[in-house]
């Protein structure tokens, strides 16, 4: 059986991790996490690009 949290444990999970890390420290983990799903995507895109123009070369070869 799934069971989804309800409005009262996202409440009590969110009051912890303000106890934890404090307001000032959750933005920049934010800011940290943003960075890196920027970075993931870079990389993608670039990984993607390399792939292209290996697959142009070989053509290019083939031919």
């Amino acid at each position: 059986m799934i069971m989804t949290p309800s409005i009262w444990q996202l409440l009590i999970v969110l009051v912890i991790v303000l106890l934890l890390f404090g307001r000032g420290k959750i933005p920049q983990l934010m800011g940290d996490m943003a960075k890196g799903i920027k970075s993931f995507k870079r990389g993608m895109t670039e990984e993607e690009k390399k792939e292209d123009t290996n697959i142009e070369k070989k053509t290019d070869e083939d031919k």
